[in-house]
C-alpha cells in the first residue's frame, strides 16, 4: 500500500526532494486528549511566544493542584484577578470562560463526539466559542485528533514553506492555495507538515 510521503512525493520531485531531507511526518491522534483543555491550552498560547506561553499555563494549571484535566466548572467559579494573576490577559480569560461554558452547554463536543464528525463540522461548531477561530481548530484537528487532509492555508509557516519549495517570490494567498492544495488530497496534514518543515532545514531563512 502506498504511503502519504510516496503518493505526494510522486505528484511533484520538488516535494519529493524536501520530504527525502525532512524528518518523517509523526503525527498521530492524541487518546486521551479533551476537547476542552486542549482548546483552553491553545487559547492560552495565543500571540505569545512558546517560552512565554508555557510558563503562563503551568502557573494556570497550578491552580488546580492533583488535576490531570481541568474542570470547566471550576474554570468558571475562579475569580477573574486569579486567573490575571497567572498571566492571562483578561481577552484570554474570557475566551477560556467562554469555552468552559459552552463545554457544559454541549457546544464544544466531547472526544468520543468529535471522532463522529467531519472536520468541516467541527470547525463550524468550534469558532463559535470566543477566542477561537479557523486556525486553533485546523491545529487541534492535525495535532490533537491527528485527521490526515487538513488544509490551513491561513497558516504563515505553511505559505512561506511551500513558497520556498516551489521557488515563489511570493507567498501565496490563502484561496490560491486552497486551489493548489487540491492535488495533495487526501493528504493535505502532511503536505502541510513539510512545508513547516521546510523552515526547519534552515532555521526558516
Amino acid at each position: 500500500m502506498i504511503t502519504p510521503e510516496e503518493y505526494l512525493a510522486g505528484i511533484d520531485p520538488r516535494m519529493a526532494a524536501l520530504i527525502a531531507r525532512s524528518l518523517r511526518y509523526n503525527v498521530k491522534p492524541e487518546s486521551s486528549m479533551r476537547p476542552f483543555d486542549a482548546l483552553a491550552e491553545s487559547i492560552a498560547y495565543q500571540q505569545l511566544s512558546g517560552k512565554a506561553a508555557a510558563t503562563i499555563w503551568k502557573r494556570v494549571r497550578a491552580l488546580y493542584p492533583r488535576r490531570k484535566y481541568l474542570d470547566p466548572k471550576r474554570i468558571l467559579e475562579t475569580p477573574d484577578e486569579k486567573l490575571r494573576g497567572a498571566g492571562l490577559s483578561r481577552n484570554k480569560i474570557a475566551a477560556i470562560k467562554d469555552l468552559a461554558a459552552k463545554t457544559i452547554d454541549g457546544t464544544v463536543p466531547s472526544a468520543r463526539r468529535l471522532a463522529k464528525m467531519s472536520d468541516e463540522e467541527i470547525i463550524a461548531r468550534l469558532i463559535t466559542v470566543r477566542g477561537i477561530g479557523r486556525w486553533t481548530v485546523e491545529m487541534l484537528l492535525l495535532f490533537d485528533l491527528g485527521r490526515p487532509d487538513v488544509w490551513p492555508v491561513d497558516d504563515y509557516g505553511v505559505r512561506k514553506g511551500f513558497a520556498k519549495t516551489f521557488g515563489k517570490r511570493k507567498l501565496p494567498k490563502p484561496k490560491q492555495l486552497m486551489k493548489l492544495g487540491e492535488k495533495w488530497r487526501p493528504h493535505r496534514s502532511v503536505a502541510a507538515w513539510y512545508f513547516w518543515r521546510a523552515l526547519d532545514n534552515d532555521g526558516g531563512a
